[in-house]
């Protein structure tokens, strides 16, 4: 592993330390490696750097711990996925609090066109363990992706159903990549990595912490085109998940049940409120996401040169294009490692090109393509 790829990875060991102000000092200081070369006064003027956090960067541990997780990650087979590396789930990269890193171990492709997260409650019927099989069955012409957190009810079911459909699954873990939970799922973790595998942002030995779990669903929102919710109380996971997941624009679904049921009242109060549209069969799903059976969505073609610009310019309008052509300032810097002040004047020159526009919020978008 390279120096700024070790400096990123021990930026994620400094207490206090979360995605978003990850993103803001490299944001500030122009590389994660020039993080740890910046001095006291100046890490102090970035927003949401306290003296506590610069003296953390400047006088401790992290490099030594950084170090043994790559070690740890080496040993596991596990591979370390930052924010700014080409592979990260394009998905993700739409999200404002994305994972900053991942741990992925398994064989995974997160760009299949098509993905549908699967979630619900954890005491699952059997009316909902019969939708899961029923939709599995008829999502096969499609060969999304399915995702799932890995727990007991609807989620595991969700997994074994794409692997006996031979669908990839990927599921997502509220603890480290090296604790599986519930331990009863291992063979079936085991089993997905051949076919998907297992993500987590959180470091190894992480155990399944309670607070670790709304994060961890909205890394299942982010990842799904189609969030679909089978079985759900009133209040619990599933709903929440849905609710981050309608906060990203994401399409939400849900199987109607039977009034009266507790496990009913979810997915009914999700359909009234107007939170998930009501899903019965596959071709609902179809219908709603324009999806046809075997046929791939077609890129944008670009419709200019790139070679046009110098290096700086087509890293900005590179990064635009890949993520649906409009981005913060803050998100180009992070993906560009462009500081703020150059950024801003290479931003102004496109603009006077009349090859983006700035909108409200600080976000650019590109003009063509």
């Amino acid at each position: 592993m390279d120096q700024n790829r070790l400096s990123l990875l021990a930026l994620h060991f400094i207490p206090g330390i979360g995605n978003h102000l990850v993103r803001q000092l490299i944001s500030y200081c122009g590389s994660a490696e020039k993080v740890f070369r910046t001095p006291r006064g100046k890490l102090l003027k970035i927003p949401g750097v306290g003296m506590v956090t610069a003296e953390s960067i400047l006088y401790g541990r992290p490099f030594t711990l950084a170090e043994a997780e790559v070690l740890h990650a080496e040993k596991e087979n596990v591979q370390l996925i930052f924010f700014t590396d080409k592979n990260y789930p394009s998905r993700l990269k739409q999200i404002n609090d994305a994972p900053s890193l991942l741990y992925a171990r398994g064989n995974i492709d997160f760009e299949i066109p098509k993905t549908v997260g699967i979630i619900g409650t954890r005491r699952a019927t059997p009316y909902g363990k019969q939708c899961v099989d029923d939709l599995m069955t008829a999502l096969v012409p499609h060969a999304p992706l399915i995702v799932s957190g890995l727990a007991y009810g609807i989620d595991i079911h969700a997994h074994r159903q794409a692997l006996k459909n031979n669908l990839p699954t990927v599921g997502v873990m509220g603890s480290g990549i090296d604790v599986i939970y519930p331990s009863l799922h291992t063979e079936t973790a085991r089993r997905m990595e051949a076919q998907g595998g297992l993500i987590t942002e959180n470091p190894f030995g992480a155990r399944p912490d309670a607070h670790n779990f709304p994060a961890r669903n909205r890394i299942i929102a982010g990842l799904s085109d189609a969030l679909i919710v089978v079985e759900a109380a009133e209040k619990g996971g599933a709903l929440i998940t849905a609710e981050i997941a309608n906060s990203y624009n994401k399409d939400v679904f849900a199987f109607p049940g039977n009034v009266g049921q507790s496990y009913s009242e979810g997915c009914n109060v999700l359909i009234k409120s107007h939170k998930a549209n009501l899903l019965t069969h596959v071709k609902d799903l179809e219908y709603h996401m324009n999806w046809s059976a075997g046929v791939k969505p077609l890129k944008k073609r670009i419709q200019f040169d790139l070679d046009e610009y110098d290096a700086d310019e087509q890293e900005v309008l590179k990064r635009l294009l890949e993520n649906n052509h409009q981005l913060t300032i803050d998100e180009i810097s992070w993906r560009t490692a462009l500081p703020i002040g150059k950024l801003a004047s290479i931003l102004l020159g496109l603009e006077l090109k009349n090859i983006v526009a700035a909108l409200p919020g600080k976000v650019y978008k590109l003009l063509v393509g």
